[in-house]
């Protein structure tokens, strides 16, 4: 009986091509551990269908945005994310996520944390995973978010009002620094193949390698290099062995279990013209890039935010991975186009240069949000003792 179960206020809102759980934090035990067992009854984990719970039964939609006021000083709401694990009874604090990221301004305008200012307005986001701040521009009518539009991404069907998102605040701020290891490129072992690689700081962390070197075109279709284990297990070293370069873990093999959620690995390849795995056409001309991301140990669908961001903060660094496979028309282009398995994503990614020196000023990426549900959840008692 609902008697027998604590009520939980919380909603279900997509951010991009993500959905996720939106709860504020006064709704939540304080102390960690209590909460953690919470949230993964909320979602339904650890279980492949999460079929006692709201989890989506995907990474994409099993995602964690914890909401509470900013100090209206330097932000004002700060957003805490968790990537909950399916398969495994943890959640992943480690880092962003950038598609639940754009919905935060939003919720947050529509719970009464922000006040509405039309016909747009300002959110400043404290990413409390890196302590950086977001700032979301946030169309408003009538004193709500406004959900209708005419702004379409990939991904997602329909058109929705477009938000615009500034990372320049995030760059480094997982490591300290946009190019963690203090190179441009590195080359990581495994066993005796050597792979040419480009970590970039920013939104998230974000290693960059080149497909050929995977022996892939970098058209596939997700599915199809998911399915191939011995790929996927070869992927997975090379993160661990970043992992390992960064002081992440003591062992590539921990990587898995001890930072699952980032970073995530972004398999890139020059422009040309490919099918989507939703029938969606491109043209070499319509990109300047092709990438797939690998993160939580899955292929991606569509593209991430934060991946977004640290590729279009590659693409203005000379001679990293990215830069490298770009036409020069792509490298002088102030909007980088970059094509994934479900279409286009755009980053506007500028930069100025003082002798090596590469300074961020801007780097925006668009997208749409909605909330679907506001209701309360039930959860079990014994999740709370």
């Amino acid at each position: 009986m609902h008697s027998q179960m604590n009520m939980i206020r919380c909603a279900i809102v997509r951010g991009g091509t993500s959905k996720g759980i939106f709860i504020m934090e006064n709704e939540l035990p304080k102390e960690q551990k209590e909460r953690d067992r919470v949230l993964l009854s909320i979602f339904g984990s650890p279980d492949i269908r999460q079929i006692d719970g709201l989890g989506g039964a995907d990474v994409l939609t099993s995602k964690l945005a914890i909401i509470a006021p900013g100090d209206g000083r330097e932000a004002d709401v700060d957003y805490t994310f968790g990537q909950v694990s399916i398969e495994r009874a943890m959640i992943d604090y480690g880092g962003n996520c950038g598609n639940i990221s754009s919905a935060v301004g939003g919720y947050a305008i529509d719970m009464g944390v922000v006040r509405a200012v039309e016909p747009i307005t300002t959110v400043r986001i404290r990413l409390t995973n890196t302590n950086r701040i977001l700032t979301a521009e946030v169309p408003v009518i009538r004193g709500k978010a406004a959900v209708e539009g005419d702004y379409h991404i990939d991904g997602v069907p329909g058109t929705g009002a477009r938000i615009t998102l500034d990372w320049s605040g995030t760059v480094g701020g997982a490591t300290g620094s946009m190019l963690p290891t203090g190179n441009t490129t590195d080359e990581i072992f495994v066993g005796e193949e050597k792979y040419k690689i480009s970590v970039i700081d920013a939104g998230n962390i974000v290693i960059f390698l080149e497909a050929e070197a995977l022996g892939l075109v970098g058209i596939e279709r997700p599915e199809l290099i998911e399915e191939d284990g011995k790929k996927m297990r070869l992927i997975e070293h090379i993160r661990g062995e970043v992992c390992r370069k960064l002081g992440l873990v003591e062992r590539w093999e921990d990587a898995e279990t001890v930072t699952p959620f980032q970073p995530f690995v972004a398999i890139v390849s020059e422009a040309r013209s490919h099918e989507c795995f939703n029938g969606k056409r491109i043209e070499t001309e319509e990109c300047h890039l092709i990438s797939r991301i690998v993160f939580m140990q899955h292929m991606h669908k569509a593209y991430p935010i934060t991946g977004t961001v640290a590729t279009g903060v590659a693409a203005r660094i000379p001679g990293s991975v990215v830069h490298s496979l770009l036409a020069e028309s792509a490298r002088d282009a102030p909007v980088l186009k970059i094509a994934h398995p479900s279409g286009l994503i755009e980053a506007d990614a500028r930069a100025a240069y003082s002798g090596n020196q590469v300074t961020i000023e801007k780097i925006a990426v668009y997208r749409t949000a909605r909330m679907i549900m506001d209701g309360y959840v039930y959860v079990r008692p014994k999740f709370n003792t």
